[in-house]
């Protein structure tokens, strides 16, 4: 009983691969997902009992350049698999993001709140969301945040990368939010498909983001006391590091309803990155 996974080399879709055999994932070289009817033809075509999509369109600043591009793939490409998913009766397991919401206040977002995204890139995942949702299927989106693993580019290898060339760092202080690993998004993402096989009354929007929320500057210092790295953290207002793209101040995600509805509970970052670590062979003993 296999589960069809679009994405093979993604930090999520990695893990998916890892921690289940049932998964069978495809890449770029098997379905180009700007061309979303190769995606639905691919649907059409399985034998799969759910559909997870760890595939996306994920370089926030070059989006601002390339928003059709982005869009195609983050918006018109879930379209098309919501939609042929729900012409067979399969669940589908979308991942998004933080980012489609403004990033205003100090409280979490729930799932419930109303979207507004700053920048290209999460007017792509809002595109998609409502798709998503527009497809009336059985279905799951599922907000993520600051993901990170031993896979691909992330703040984890990058702040090794960098602890290990300098003394001292200036890392944004004032953009907070739940560091996530993808390890416990791929645990989730398949416990959830198997629990809306079950129960498609369970379809919606759900977060899940790591706890405890943090600042980038104290994510890094952990990072750096976790894996015996003598760098010092200089906290600094998101102002005195611009970027193409605006970043949301508040990142913070309330986690409540995917823990009441599939009975999955907001995971310890701090935990996983000491496993993230442990695989990069960088953990302190």
């Amino acid at each position: 009983m296999s589960i069809l996974v679009f994405g093979t080399s993604g930090q999520v879709a990695r893990e998916l691969q890892r921690q289940s055999d049932q998964v069978i994932a495809l890449g770029r070289d098997q379905v180009d997902l700007s061309n979303p009817q190769a995606c639905a033809a691919r649907i059409a075509d399985t034998d799969a009992i759910a559909v997870l999509n760890a595939a996306a369109y994920t370089a926030v600043d070059k989006a601002e350049e390339e928003e059709s591009l982005a869009t195609a793939i983050n918006g018109a490409a879930p379209a098309a698999m919501a939609l042929a998913c729900a012409a067979r009766g399969l669940p589908f397991v979308h991942i998004s993001t933080d980012y489609v919401f403004n990033g205003a206040g100090e409280m979490p977002f729930t799932p419930d709140h109303p979207t507004s995204p700053l920048g290209a890139y999460g007017r792509s995942k809002l595109a998609g969301e409502e798709a998503v949702r527009a497809a009336c299927g059985v279905h799951a989106i599922l907000r993520t945040s600051w993901v990170v693993s031993a896979h691909g580019n992330n703040f984890v290898k990058t702040m090794l990368r960098l602890g290990a060339e300098r003394d001292r760092l200036t890392i944004v202080a004032d953009q907070i939010g739940g560091p996530t690993c993808a390890a416990a998004i791929s645990a989730t993402c398949l416990a959830v498909a198997r629990q809306l096989i079950e129960d498609p009354s369970k379809s919606g929007t759900y977060h899940l983001s790591g706890g405890p929320d943090v600042s980038w500057a104290d994510f890094a210092r952990e990072i750096f006391a976790q894996s015996g790295t003598a760098c010092e953290v200089v906290d600094i207002p998101t102002s005195d590091y611009p970027t193409p793209a605006v970043r949301p101040l508040n990142s913070r995600m309330d986690n409540a309803t995917t823990e009441t509805v599939f009975g999955l509970p907001r995971p310890d970052w701090r935990a996983g990155l000491k496993d993230i670590l442990n695989d990069l062979g960088a953990l302190k003993v």
